[in-house]
């Protein structure tokens, strides 16, 4: 989801003025007669209907008059002496939009103050087809998303789990041996391929017995799954075994049942792989030259910084850990949904959000590559799970006033600065640049969050049994199988 969340005052100013002076507001009535009805309209959807009294117009109409009569300039007389029957007939247009505009900026303004509605986008209004009745009671309505209802119990009443050991040094030695390959150099071969080569290759998807999507250009390393935005290829490796340049493969691929493509979800197609050349490769050789390049002094100081990425892994996973149940207890009895164009609004942000933890907790970026793609081959579901997270957690942050410094911020670009290899200046440009910086902001506010619900909680210490350094097995293209232009 977006973390710019406007209220309902703040969305009002979509609605646009026909005068550059507008000064009347703060003559105008200091409370409007409303009536207000509010009623649900789905999952996490507000209708209101808003009936503002006739006098409460006509006063705000002739304070408008008085304002253009005052200010208007006709041929034949004084500024200020115009007849008010002529400034209305002369500026009929722009006195309606005038007016149309303080009507509505004061009656939501007043009925943000008055009704607790927690808006989470702007509201679904036509502006342009209202129009405010020349006699009457002006009645419209509107539409908007709002955040549901989340109770929080007491943090003393929960209790969790939390997996933890310590780093090993078989777990530096195995991040280091994957951070060599990085480093490591390629050499052209004419024989087959192998596990953990190299190959550029151009693949073809056909659909029902036409071609539906070309890729060209591809190069990858030769591992057990080959995984796109929208789909994946399991047992890569053993189909490009001993391919050479020139070289076809074939294999099926069902595109996921989440992906962004609606049309082509659960789709079976027939994948051709074509094999334009090999590259054996050998990791690179830990020397003084490559520390150099690393940003380190010596051996030791490498590992001691792998250690600490190690440890940030360690946090990263517990507090992954800590959310998922903190948000199964508060979910348990709650009784709200959130609608799926809510949800595929907020799909992009949701990634972004996970990517940047990752980044925070020191992973690589092959390692993010791939979670991203398996993210988003299950973007709806995963983009629901995270905003009614973020609905719990900024709940807490909010009850607690809890803020982000920038001391904080500051103190997450240095950490995220090691992993990209970026000097903290030119990391926190970027994320500025991106408009991520707001993502790594309501981050840490939520991280603060998780941190206040576990200073609180019981919990129990269990041993973390999975690996810190996982193999790797995925190789990830940084593009969806099925495009826009896809079966068009």
């Amino acid at each position: 989801m977006t973390d710019s969340e406007n209220t309902v005052s703040e969305d009002s100013a979509v609605v646009e003025s026909a005068s550059s002076e507008s000064t009347a507001v703060a003559e105008l009535p200091s409370k409007l007669n409303l009536r207000v009805d509010v009623t649900d309209a789905g999952p996490c959807r507000k209708h209101i209907a808003v009936v503002v009294a006739e006098a409460d117009v006509n006063t705000i109409r002739d304070t408008t008059l008085d304002e253009f009569a005052a200010k208007a300039t006709v041929p034949g007389f004084r500024v200020g002496r115009v007849p008010r029957r002529l400034v209305e007939s002369k500026f009929k247009r722009e006195l309606a939009d005038e007016l149309k505009q303080r009507v509505l900026v004061s009656s939501l303004e007043q009925l943000t103050e008055e009704y607790e509605l927690d808006p989470i986008n702007e509201p679904d209004m036509d502006v342009e087809a209202i129009e405010i009745p020349d006699e009457g009671d002006f009645e419209y309505s509107f539409e908007v998303e709002v955040r549901p209802n989340v109770e929080i119990p007491d943090f003393a009443s929960l209790k969790l789990k939390r997996a933890s050991r310590p780093v090993t040094d078989e777990d530096v030695q195995k991040y280091l041996d994957q951070m060599l390959l990085d480093y490591g150099e390629k050499t052209p071969s004419d024989s087959g391929a192998t596990a953990g080569d190299y190959v550029s290759v151009a693949i073809s998807f056909e659909h029902k017995g036409s071609v539906a999507r070309e890729m060209h250009g591809l190069y990858m390393r030769v591992l057990p799954t080959l995984r796109f935005y929208d789909g994946e290829i399991e047992g890569f490796d053993k189909l490009i075994e001993g391919a050479t340049a020139g070289d076809t493969r074939e294999c099926e691929l069902q595109i996921s049942k989440e992906a962004e493509y609606v049309p082509m979800r659960g789709e079976t197609l027939k994948v051709v792989v074509t094999v334009e050349g090999v590259q054996k490769f050998a990791p690179a050789v830990l020397d003084k030259e490559l520390l150099d390049r690393m940003g380190v002094d010596s051996e030791e100081e490498l590992r001691d910084r792998i250690r600490q990425v190690l440890d940030y892994q360690i946090e990263y996973r517990q507090r992954q850990s800590a959310r998922q149940q903190l948000l199964d207890q508060i979910t348990a009895s709650a009784e709200w949904e959130l609608p799926e164009e809510l949800v595929l609004k907020q799909v992009e942000n949701a990634l972004h959000r996970e990517i940047l933890e990752m980044q925070q907790a020191g992973y690589s970026t092959r390692e993010i590559q791939a979670r991203e793609n398996e993210l988003r081959q299950r973007s709806v579901s995963v983009t629901t799970q995270a905003m009614k997270e973020h609905f719990v957690l900024d709940r807490i942050a909010t009850d607690h006033d809890i803020e982000v410094t920038s001391e904080d911020l500051e103190m997450e670009i240095l950490k995220m600065s090691f992993q990209s290899g970026e000097t903290p200046r030119r990391l926190r440009a970027r994320l500025v640049k991106t408009g991520v910086i707001e993502n790594l902001e309501a981050q840490i506010r939520e991280r603060k969050a998780i941190d206040l619900a576990l200073t609180s909680a019981s919990y129990e210490e269990t041993p973390l049994d999975e690996e810190l350094v996982a193999d790797l097995n995925v190789e990830a293209v940084d593009d969806a199988i099925c495009n826009v232009m896809f079966g068009r």
